[in-house]
């Protein structure tokens, strides 16, 4: 699995179709709307879909699992062979943890929720790309 971060509009998924030749048809995108991509039942997580190469937007998949108190890692961890062991697996996320911490506490648990996955599937990576300004450093 490779897992690209970045912070917003730093060029995530500009990289990762340039390094990897994905197309359109090839990346999963997860509504900016965490309402559109909330569980449709109480004992459910938010959809992800894991059937194509690329996830992009994960950040705001972890924000519906906030909102439905669900833990991103419990899903995350049952669908481990969706993800570890894949080198064509890419997630692409957006790195929320710079800047002013916000005042709303479900804007705090996102942020909080959001750096601990990205530190589980940093652990579970074969490879970690950080872009900043569109360049790609590869830290793991």
């Amino acid at each position: 699995m490779i897992l690209i971060i970045g912070g917003a509009y730093q060029g995530k998924l500009e990289y990762a179709r340039a390094e990897f030749g994905l197309k359109d048809e090839e990346i999963s995108i997860v509504p900016k709307d965490s309402e559109a991509c909330s569980a449709p039942d109480a004992d459910s997580f938010p959809p992800l879909d894991l059937s194509r190469r690329a996830v992009y937007g994960l950040e705001r998949w972890v924000l519906a699992c906030v909102k439905d108190g669900k833990d991103p890692k419990e899903y995350l961890e049952q669908h481990q062979d969706d993800l570890t062991g894949r080198e064509d697996r890419i997630l692409i996320a957006m790195d929320i943890s710079q800047g002013v911490v916000p005042m709303d506490p479900t804007e705090r648990a996102w942020r909080e929720e959001n750096g601990r996955t990205l530190v589980w599937l940093a652990g579970k990576a074969d490879r970690v790309v950080r872009v900043f300004c569109g360049i790609p450093q590869v830290i793991k």
